[in-house]
């Protein structure tokens, strides 16, 4: 396609609500959760958590990938740890942030994002939970968000720090087809990569299940629908999203926030919520990372956490189908994956898991806590929290309006992170090219 401009529209931000966005002139930054822990085989640690005296750090590993990468201009370290482990664990990141000052790094731990948190509560009205903050998948993705908008990056491009960039063109991949239209006239504000795993796959290993997995395990019907997408048009509209893979731009972001209630799988749940607004999710084939995760404890928590996440999930999108201002998001249109968790199955998939995990499985006890009382529990917050969401994306606009490029906010955070110094206006550094 040749180039193409979209025309502009309230899009929620004093610099560039009337601009007119051009691909190929965009300012992005990196932004990566990192996890941290003294133990993290301790049941509620974050997936995926780094330990404190781990002598080769994932962190090091990802960062050394990007100083290959063209283009970086800033990286955004967002530090997860529990307040006890938070000292030891910021002095680890920046001991290894020092080594990569051509990335630009920016470390946001706890007391820097009291700073973004607190600006943002004079805007946004109470609610039930943090919803930008270092605590929970989405608030900590919104936390991103808010730190891109705050220093002026226009596009937000999320990494996982187990996870390394493949080529010097991944920002290029990144920003392809951003702010562009598709042959259909839809606008293209975010998009999703994938990952392969350490052998070079794309697909998940569906290799001996187990008996109590038949039926937990999304692997199969995960399959099904990348390897359509592995095929045909370079970008096409997704019903998948890697939240280690993506980006997102700020004609979305500014609208559209993560859900900071969702227990698990915020990326996924991010599509949603694009949907939801009108917007979509696209899949880049070609753009990928690869995925090399530590080994994840806790089993039974990370269950009983996807067993809250898609009761949740199903009850949010029930509810927010009767608000007429939202698109209506059916099970039917996200088929093969992730439609089936979106119905009534999923009530009988929670049984038979939890029942078969508890009378054959390991952590027997555990999950017959999840059968005897998870459940319930589950339901209840689902009921209680269904509506938050889309009271959130009332306000959501006004928040990223008010911290969009702001230099007092931007000065005190850099400073309380050692930085130091007020960003100066960047150059566009990234070509974006055609759809």
């Amino acid at each position: 396609m040749g180039e193409r401009r979209i025309a502009g529209q309230a899009v929620g931000y004093r610099s560039l609500s009337t601009s007119l966005w051009v691909a190929h002139s965009m300012n992005p930054a990196i932004v990566i959760p990192s996890y941290w822990a003294q133990d993290p085989s301790q049941p509620g640690v974050y997936d995926h958590a780094t330990a404190i005296d781990e002598p080769l750090p994932e962190l090091a590993r990802c960062l050394d990938s990007l100083d290959d990468v063209r283009g970086v201009i800033r990286v955004i370290v967002l530090l997860v740890a529990p307040p006890e482990a938070e000292a030891s664990a910021r002095a680890r990141v920046r001991a290894i942030v020092r080594d990569h000052p051509d990335l630009n790094p920016l470390v946001i731990g706890s007391r820097e994002a009291r700073l973004i948190a607190g600006r943002i509560e004079t805007v946004c009205p109470s609610f039930s939970g943090e919803v930008v903050s270092l605590r929970g998948y989405g608030a900590i993705r919104n936390m991103g968000l808010a730190a891109c908008a705050m220093l002026g990056h226009d596009v937000a491009v999320y990494m996982d720090d187990d996870e390394v960039a493949l080529s010097p063109d991944f920002l290029v991949d990144a920003v392809y087809g951003l702010g562009r239209l598709t042959r259909q006239d839809l606008k293209i504000l975010a998009k999703t990569g994938h990952f392969v795993d350490a052998n070079d796959s794309h697909l998940a290993d569906v290799s001996k299940p187990r008996f109590w997995e038949r039926w937990w395990s999304k692997r199969r019907e995960f399959n099904e629908w990348m390897a359509g997408a592995l095929e045909g048009p370079r970008i096409k509209r997704s019903n998948y999203a890697c939240g280690g893979c993506m980006a997102v731009h700020a004609a979305a972001f500014s609208r559209v926030p993560f859900d900071p209630w969702i227990t698990r799988g915020e990326d996924l749940d991010y599509l949603l919520n694009l949907r939801m607004s009108g917007l979509e999710m696209w899949f880049d084939r070609q753009w990928y990372v690869r995925h090399l995760p530590p080994a994840t404890p806790d089993a039974p928590n990370r269950f009983l956490q996807d067993v809250y996440r898609w009761i949740y999930e199903r009850a949010k999108l029930a509810f927010c189908a009767r608000r007429p201002s939202l698109r209506r998001v059916t099970a039917e249109s996200l088929l093969p994956y992730p439609g089936k968790w979106l119905t009534s199955e999923l009530d009988a998939r929670i049984s038979r898991t939890a029942f078969a995990r508890a009378i054959a499985g390991p952590n027997r006890g555990a999950y017959l806590r999840v059968w005897r009382k998870g459940r319930a529990d589950a339901y209840a917050y689902a009921q209680a929290n269904d509506e938050n969401y889309a009271r959130l994306l009332s306000f959501w606009p006004s928040v990223m309006d008010e911290i969009w490029d702001d230099e007092a906010l931007a000065a005190a955070v850099l400073e309380m992170s050692g930085k130091g110094t007020v960003p100066s206006p960047h150059e566009p550094a990234v070509k974006g090219v055609d759809a």
